[in-house]
């Protein structure tokens, strides 16, 4: 079925509030669960058949299906970086989008791979997935070569990218394109499309990367050994961001990797408009020093994470769910939930050292490690469980969760934020290294667990085991100041999320001005 007359009919049903056709729509494009279509005794024969049978016997409901313009539609194209970073915050994003307005049109275009991984995934009926061949190095072995990863993604995904813009309808009225696709302006520029830059890492990392020239000038780069001293170096002299040590600042990235950050940073402020997937009072002062230096607008529409509420909670019948049944057995707080991310690893010995520690804590934990789940729970002891995978943003929002134990990847920080909970820093390299220093230092709602960088700096189970106990201690002073400062920010993320909140507004107010570039551009 064409998608947009789809959605003429699906906005015709929702305004008419007929729960027959509804069902029925949902249940023709499996949006239901086979057994609330087993109760409502309604079988996926025809979306046609059925909604057209009921409009002409039912005279009460049969004024004409609104017909929706597809020359008028406000289309947008959605182009992730190619890594679960990145294409989770997109995905978000649009569905914040779509359900603002029904009208919005949104194409999310991936690799082929990735339409296999996601293709499965339920979206909005005003979302469709769309496809370029896979032009560069698998996500399963991205890590490996990731400067090689890189370079592709900047060379090769242009040209099928705007092949696929050719076929698409209606015209697109805009491109949100992820920061690290900097190819994507010029596509703007060629088709006349603006192009909305999403940065999909903090505000602050992205003020490191602008003001880079400071850091040459002062002769803070380049710099080959952080170690002693020199790494507790201070810069003081990038705007909005408070004091940070030279071993704090981005890093463990080869020279080419950094260069083309630098070039993406760069192709960004030439964008229509700058998205963070942060909310304002988190890095109030950071958006505040960019926004009086860019003459382009910048919005803050974060968390771009899936919102949890308890209604959201898995039942206990739950296929798979039996970490959540395990959850709900241990006490409120007490479980410290861990996980790495899924994109670079540590080495083996870590893995070890961090069950080791584990064990001797004495604390509960729910510990998300692929690959090496039974081993590690054979070391780690029976005070803990290790799966494979888990619903995160679900875990850290259980009663009985009381800390988290990560590798500072940034939608991790912002799951964590969101559900009030006190971290432990272990960070394996880039962004993550700063955004260490604004769990620990800025924010003070973490412990530093890992305090040098890279594989060589073993943290021993010992300390790991300490610095556990003193986050867990549910009595300590310490403890309790971490988790007062956690509610406090979670709060304030409610307050931004909500009607009338920071990014609530800066969210209406990018629709409007895509729907606004849309008006122009059809007179």
């Amino acid at each position: 079925m064409d998608l947009m007359f789809e959605l003429a009919i699906f906005n015709w049903l929702r305004q008419k509030d007929t729960k027959f056709l509804t069902v029925t729509y949902n249940i023709c494009h499996q949006k239901l669960p086979l057994k609330t279509q087993i109760q409502t005794k309604i079988f996926p024969l025809s979306f046609f058949f059925l909604t057209f049978f009921f409009i002409f016997s039912n005279p009460q409901t049969s004024p004409q299906i609104p017909a929706m313009e597809t020359t008028s539609a406000v289309h947008v194209v959605a182009l992730p970086y190619p890594g679960r970073g990145h294409i989770n915050p997109m995905m978000n994003l649009c569905k914040l989008l779509a359900s603002s307005d029904d009208s919005l049109l949104i194409t999310f275009v991936v690799t082929e791979e990735w339409l296999g991984f996601i293709g499965s995934t339920p979206t909005p009926p005003n979302i469709r997935l769309r496809s370029i061949p896979n032009v560069i190095p698998s996500e399963l072995v991205r890590g490996a070569d990731f400067s090689r990863f890189i370079e592709a993604v900047y060379t090769k995904m242009e040209a099928p990218f705007e092949r696929l813009l050719e076929g698409l309808e209606p015209k697109v009225s805009c491109i949100v394109a992820d920061t690290y696709m900097p190819w994507a302006v010029a596509v703007g520029r060629r088709w006349n499309v603006a192009v909305a830059s999403l940065w999909t890492m903090a505000p602050s990392m992205f003020s490191i990367l602008y003001h880079f020239e400071l850091l040459n000038s002062n002769g803070h780069f380049p710099i080959f050994d952080l170690s002693g001293e020199r790494g507790e170096e201070l810069v003081n002299y990038i705007p909005g961001i408070s004091s940070i040590r030279l071993a704090d600042l981005p890093g463990l990235v080869g020279e080419a990797v950094l260069g083309r950050a630098l070039e993406a940073i760069s192709f960004s402020t030439e964008s229509h408009c700058l998205l963070f997937t942060a909310f304002y009072e988190l890095e109030n002062h950071v958006i505040d020093s960019l926004r009086a230096k860019f003459r382009i607008p910048i919005y803050h529409v974060g968390p771009t994470i899936p919102y949890v509420t308890p209604q959201d909670m898995p039942s206990k019948d739950h296929p798979n769910v039996d970490h959540f049944g395990w959850l709900d057995g241990q006490p409120k707080g007490s479980v410290l939930y861990v996980s790495l991310g899924s994109f670079l690893s540590v080495s083996g010995s870590q893995m070890d050292e961090i069950a080791i520690g584990l064990k001797a804590s004495g604390v509960r934990f729910l510990w998300v490690a692929r690959g090496e789940a039974a081993r590690l729970q054979e070391v780690g002891g029976d005070m803990g469980l290790v799966v494979t995978w888990c619903d995160q943003l679900r875990v850290l929002c259980h009663s009985s969760v009381g800390g988290f134990l990560t590798h500072c990847g940034w939608n991790s920080i912002m799951e964590s934020v969101y559900a009030g909970v006190p971290m432990l820093t272990f960070p394996i390299f880039w962004d993550q290294i700063p955004n260490a220093k604004l769990i620990v230092e800025d924010w003070k709602t973490g412990l530093r667990l890992k305090k040098e960088i890279g594989n060589k700096n073993l943290v021993q189970g010992q300390e790991i085991a300490q610095t556990v106990k003193r986050l867990m201690d549910l009595d300590g002073d310490e403890s309790r100041e971490l988790r007062r400062r956690a509610r406090e920010m979670k709060e304030s993320c409610e307050r931004a999320i909500e009607k009338g909140g920071s990014s609530e507004t800066n969210l209406r107010a990018f629709v409007k001005e895509i729907v606004q570039g849309q008006k122009n551009q059809s007179n």
